[in-house]
């Protein structure tokens, strides 16, 4: 496939994002700290060093939070791909099953009976939903066409209920 998983693009820019920010981050505290680090009487130490000890804290808490995060994406992600794949995979047996039935394939043959036995349980809520256009053998199933737009749409709702698990929760 050309495009790229939705979900994989975002957990890119999120990692890419979040490093540049930590290393901006870290490179303004140790100028911050090098350059008053002289000027400091041994009191004036003591507190430093007990605020540096609780910044180290916070931030060890918070890259662990990240990374706990980041694999959380990581695996919502791989199960968003699996989920596509299988949402492709009922597009394409379903198109089969119209183009199949628009170019008026003989029920006998036995890849007829495969793609209408495979495509069954996919079309059975469709069946006789709306009535067939066509003449003789030539038809176009508009249940199909319409049981194809509900999985569309259905795909669409659950990549956004998968992409809201995978986005990081701020709070401020």
């Amino acid at each position: 496939m050309a495009d790229k998983n939705p979900l994989t693009v975002d957990e890119s820019n999120r990692i890419s994002q979040y490093e540049t920010v930590k290393g901006r981050v870290q490179e303004e505290v140790n100028h911050e700290i090098a350059s008053h680090a002289d000027s400091l009487n041994e009191r004036e130490r003591a507190q430093a060093a007990e605020v540096g000890g609780e910044l180290k804290r916070k931030a060890l808490t918070e890259v662990i939070s990240t990374e706990t995060e980041l694999e959380r994406s990581k695996a919502v992600a791989r199960f968003s791909q699996v989920i596509d794949y299988l949402f492709y995979l009922a597009y394409g047996l379903i198109s089969l099953q119209i183009i199949l039935d628009l170019l008026g394939a003989r029920r006998g043959n036995s890849f007829r009976n495969f793609i209408d036995t495979v495509c069954a349980p996919l079309l059975a809520p469709f069946n006789n939903l709306m009535p067939s256009i066509g003449r003789g053998s030539f038809q176009l199933r508009l249940s199909y066409v319409f049981a194809l737009i509900v999985y569309v749409l259905l795909h669409g709702a659950v990549n956004g209920l998968l992409r809201l698990l995978a986005h990081r929760k701020t709070a401020i």
